[in-house]
């Protein structure tokens, strides 16, 4: 059982990465200014 939580987890996570990806390419500036929003969180 645990394996299969953890492989679904990994499809999660590389869905969610490539999902980034694919907004990146689309418009740049605004995934941009949502990093630097999230890193001001931090900083």
């Amino acid at each position: 059982m645990k394996t299969g939580l953890t492989r679904f987890a990994l499809g999660l996570a590389a869905l969610a990465v490539l999902a980034a990806v694919f907004l990146a390419y689309l418009d740049p500036h605004n995934v941009r200014d949502l990093a630097d929003r999230i890193w001001a969180c931090f900083g």
